[in-house]
């Protein structure tokens, strides 16, 4: 038997290569606590979608261990506690929003008071009561966004996968779409959210993993990741032929002539010395600020070559001597290394 984890999902070393040699997954692996949110970041065709599919039971992995809920992945009852919003979703057009989150509720073979109950709370919850009994037909991309993330929390999940939950939602719906995931964290529930919108991963996630060529090349909690890479910012009204003989700096000429300085390290004492060579040439110094690196520069330099500056290639890898084994099998062939990832973690 099986020992159960305390992990809401503990994925490791999880491959899938497709037929013709495409490696989508490398072996990948994570975990994700109870009462957590994590976010799964990575350029379009990085493995995001396909690991969540796999979860799911989707897609077939090559080769997976691993648990969701405390059973192996694909444990038909477990499945049951899981809600899942598929990214590019569809439902009927002739549907309304009421019908669509109460077809769901049937689906998960919930009695037809309880399903009604719970469409009335997630159409509150989602703000769209008012359009419920419109066709979903009428609606705008972020309405059905709404309506989505109401279907897949009608059979209250423990655990929820959200592929691109807020493409096509305005910034008040994406704020109202946050402070749901914020509640079901405060409920205990796991919530794992694949997104390009950086900026709102950063605000609500608790950890991050950056999945890179069907690898994960970061992970961690937003903070340790970017707090590795502090800087100080230093804007003074020199030259950029006096800022260019400054060592240990990145220089940045703005666009009014002053110059922009920037000192790697969180010591304010690596800022000092550059300010003393500064002074002995006698130029005007405007500002010293400590600077940390945002989520979306982490993400950028994640997916850059550190050995030529150029963005790694998104998409799956592909070789023309591998076999495509089926899950359970293991195969003597093994990815070919990715490309080195910009930075150290």
């Amino acid at each position: 038997m099986t020992q159960s984890s305390p992990l809401s999902i503990d994925l490791k070393d999880v491959t899938k290569t497709y037929r013709g040699g495409v490696f989508a997954l490398r072996g990948v692996s994570l975990q994700v606590h109870p009462g957590e949110i994590f976010g799964l970041l990575g350029p379009n065709g990085a493995g995001k979608s396909t690991l969540v599919k796999i979860m799911m039971t989707v897609v077939r992995p090559t080769t997976a261990r691993g648990q969701v809920l405390g059973q192996p992945v694909g444990h038909n009852a477990t499945l049951a506690k899981v809600g899942y919003l598929p990214e590019h979703h569809r439902f009927p057009p002739w549907l309304t929003g009421r019908q669509a989150v109460e077809f769901a509720g049937a689906m998960c073979k919930m009695p037809r008071k309880l399903r009604r109950r719970r469409t009335d709370e997630l159409l509150d919850l989602v703000h769209m009561r008012e359009w419920a009994g419109k066709r979903l037909g009428t609606y705008s991309k972020g309405m059905q966004q709404r309506i989505g993330l109401a279907a897949s929390l009608v059979n209250d999940p423990q655990l929820v996968l959200l592929d691109e939950p807020t493409d096509g939602v305005d910034p008040v719906g994406r704020r109202e779409i946050r402070d749901v995931l914020t509640q079901m964290r405060e409920q205990g529930k796991s919530v794992l959210v694949n997104s390009h919108i950086l900026s709102e991963l950063e605000l609500i996630c608790d950890r991050v993993a950056i999945l890179v060529q069907g690898l994960v090349a970061r992970q961690g909690t937003v903070s340790s990741l970017t707090n590795s890479s502090r800087c100080y910012e230093i804007i003074c009204r020199a030259t950029p032929e006096i800022a260019s003989t400054i060592d240990g700096v990145e220089l940045e000429s703005l666009a009014d002539g002053r110059s922009l300085l920037r000192v790697q390290g969180d010591d304010p004492a690596v800022v000092q010395p550059i300010l003393d060579q500064l002074r002995q040439a006698d130029v005007i110094i405007e500002s010293v600020l400590p600077k940390r690196e945002s989520l979306e520069d982490l993400f950028v330099r994640s997916v850059t070559d550190p050995t030529t500056g150029v963005a790694l290639d998104p998409g799956a890898n592909r070789s023309s001597d591998c076999d495509v084994r089926t899950f359970g099998e293991t195969s003597s062939k093994t990815p070919p290394p990715a490309p080195p990832v910009g930075g150290g973690s």
